[in-house]
C-alpha cells in the first residue's frame, strides 16, 4: 500500500493519496485545488488515480475534485446526503471500494455537515482492524469539528451538534485502539477550537486525550463543543457553495502577469484591492497607502479570505519570487479575480512618495502611555513609534482618546484582555467597522502581532486615520505587566 499525506501549514490542511501498488489504482481524498502534487506522485509509484472522495463540502478550502477528474477521468465520491452540481458517486455507510488488496470502507459521520463521512483504509481486503480513518472533519486531533458552520443556510448547531455526538462517541469511538486517525485538518483551522499540531494519531490515544471523546451525555457533548468556537471567516460560505458547484477548473500552469505602472493604475482606478503579502517589517516601513496588509509568511490563505472579497480584483505585492506562491495561495480559497503582480515593488514605492505611508507599531511602553498618560508620562517622553510618519504619536494617540481593540478569537479572550479593550473577532471586522469612530485613534492587538498587523492596514484602508497596533500582541503586554507587578 502507497499511503501519503500532503499538509498546508498555510490552511492546516491535510489531504491523502491512497494506493495498491499490486494493481496500480490509487484514489485522493480531499484534495486541494492545486493537483500537480498528486499526479506527479502517483506517476512516480505508477499508480492511476481512479478516484476522489471528499469527505464533505469544504467551507476552508476549495477542493480540486473537479481539477482531478479533469486530469484523470476519475469519479467523485460523495457521502449519500451530498447533492452536487455536478456528476458524482453517492457513498452510503458500510460501502466498499476495491483498489485491489487495498480496500476502503466508508462510514457516515454527520455532524461538521450532513454529508460528511470518514473513510477506512484496509491494508487488505479481509483485515480485521482497519490501518487507519481519515475521519475528515468528523475527529480531529484533540478536538471535533464545529457544527455551527451552517447556521448560515439554516441548519441548527443543535441539529447537527447531536448528529456529531452519534458519530464520534458512537461510531469512531467504537473503532479499535490501534486504527490511526488522520483528519483533514490541524493546529490554525477555523473548523474547530482545540486541533493539534500532530499530524495523526489513534483512536485510543484519542478516546483518552480528546475532550470531547470522554464518556458524556448528548447535552454535554452540544455545551462544550460549541463553546469558545472562533468567528468563520466570511469566505466560509463561499467555498462551501462554491465545492457543490460546476465551476471553472485552475490550470496545472496557471500563473498570474506583471503588470506595468499602467496597467496598475487602472486597475486600481476600476475599484481593485492591493494585496501587500511582504513581511509586516517591510509593509510597517513603507507601503502603497490603502494596501492591505496579509503576509505570506504566516496564514495568509484565510487570513486574506476575511479581509478580501473573492469578487474583488486584487493587485499582488510580494517579495521578490514569491508573487505566484501568493496567487496560488488565494486560488486555494477560490479568489480568481487576482489581476496580477507589481514586479518590482520597492522601485514602484520609491517612484511614487506621495503614495507611500508608514505603519504605526507600539511597545508595550508607548501603548500603556496612549491608554493612561498621567501614568506613564515617563515611558511616553522615552519611546516613539517604531515606525510612524509623527514621532510623538503615542502622546497625540492619548490626548485624542482611544478606541482599543481586541481582534483575538473568544478561546483566546477567554484569558483575558487588556482592561478597556473591546473584542471584535478579526473575521468579524470587516463587517463591523460601523462600530468604531473613524476620526478617533485606534490601536488594535492579537496574541503576537501579526494579525494585527493585517487588522491596522484593513482599517487604514477603509478610511481610519489614526491606527496603531501592538509590537508583541497581548503575549508582550501581559508578561510585562505580570513582570512589573
Amino acid at each position: 500500500m502507497l499511503f501519503t499525506q500532503y499538509y498546508l501549514d498555510c490552511l492546516s490542511q491535510a489531504s491523502y493519496l491512497v494506493g495498491d501498488e499490486s494493481t496500480g489504482q490509487a484514489v485522493v481524498v480531499d484534495p486541494r485545488r492545486d493537483v500537480a502534487d498528486y499526479l506527479a506522485d502517483a506517476r512516480a509509484a505508477g499508480l492511476t488515480i481512479i478516484g476522489v472522495i471528499n469527505t464533505h463540502f469544504h467551507a476552508d478550502f476549495l477542493s480540486g475534485h473537479l481539477e482531478l477528474a479533469e486530469a484523470t477521468g476519475a469519479w467523485i465520491g460523495y457521502g449519500e446526503a451530498a447533492t452536487p452540481e455536478f456528476a458524482h458517486r453517492s457513498l452510503a455507510d458500510g460501502d466498499r471500494i476495491s483498489l485491489g488488496e487495498v480496500t476502503l470502507q466508508i462510514m457516515a459521520t454527520p455532524g461538521h455537515t450532513p454529508e460528511s463521512i470518514s473513510v477506512l483504509v484496509f491494508e487488505h481486503a479481509d483485515d480485521e482492524v482497519a490501518y487507519g480513518v481519515l475521519t475528515g472533519d468528523a475527529l480531529f486531533i484533540g478536538d471535533v469539528g464545529r457544527p455551527d458552520l451552517l447556521a448560515s443556510v439554516g441548519v441548527s448547531a443543535d441539529a447537527l451538534g447531536r448528529m456529531l455526538y452519534d458519530s464520534v462517541q458512537r461510531k469512531l469511538m467504537s473503532l479499535p485502539d490501534a486504527v490511526r486517525v488522520f483528519p483533514a485538518h490541524g493546529a490554525g483551522s477555523a473548523c474547530g477550537k482545540n486541533l493539534s499540531t500532530e499530524k495523526q494519531s489513534t483512536i485510543g490515544a484519542q478516546r483518552a486525550l480528546n475532550y470531547a471523546c470522554q464518556p458524556m451525555t448528548e447535552d454535554e457533548f452540544l455545551a462544550v463543543v460549541t463553546e469558545g468556537q472562533p468567528s468563520a471567516p466570511a469566505y466560509f460560505l463561499y467555498n462551501a457553495t462554491l465545492n457543490k458547484q460546476e465551476r471553472a477548473t485552475r490550470g496545472l500552469d496557471a500563473a498570474i502577469p506583471a503588470l506595468d505602472d499602467a496597467a496598475v493604475a487602472a486597475a486600481l482606478a476600476g475599484g481593485a484591492a492591493v494585496h501587500d503579502a511582504r513581511d509586516a517589517t517591510s509593509f510597517t516601513a513603507g507601503h502603497l497607502r490603502g494596501a492591505v496588509s496579509v503576509p505570506a509568511d504566516g496564514r495568509m490563505s484565510e487570513t486574506a479570505g476575511m479581509v478580501f472579497r473573492p469578487d474583488q480584483p486584487i493587485v499582488v505585492m510580494a517579495a521578490d519570487g514569491q508573487e505566484q506562491e501568493v496567487a496560488l495561495r488565494l486560488a486555494r480559497i477560490g479568489f480568481d479575480q487576482v489581476v496580477g503582480y507589481v514586479p518590482d515593488v520597492e522601485a514602484y514605492l520609491l517612484a511614487r512618495p506621495e503614495q507611500v505611508a508608514r505603519a504605526s507599531r507600539l511597545t508595550v511602553a508607548q501603548t500603556d502611555a496612549a491608554l493612561a498618560p498621567e501614568a506613564a508620562s515617563e515611558a511616553t517622553a522615552e519611546a516613539t513609534a517604531t515606525a510612524t510618519d509623527e514621532p510623538d504619536a503615542a502622546a497625540e494617540t492619548a490626548a485624542a482618546g482611544v478606541q482599543l481593540v481586541d481582534i483575538r478569537n473568544p478561546g483566546e479572550t477567554a484569558g483575558g484582555v487588556i482592561p478597556g479593550a473591546r473584542t471584535i473577532p478579526l473575521p468579524e471586522l470587516p463587517r463591523r467597522l460601523g462600530e468604531l469612530d473613524s476620526t478617533a485613534p485606534v490601536i488594535v492587538y492579537c496574541a503576537g502581532g501579526w494579525r494585527s498587523s493585517v487588522a491596522a492596514s484593513l482599517l487604514r484602508a477603509n478610511g481610519f486615520a489614526d491606527v496603531s497596533d501592538i509590537l508583541g500582541g497581548y503575549n508582550a503586554w501581559s508578561q510585562a505587566h505580570l513582570v512589573a507587578s
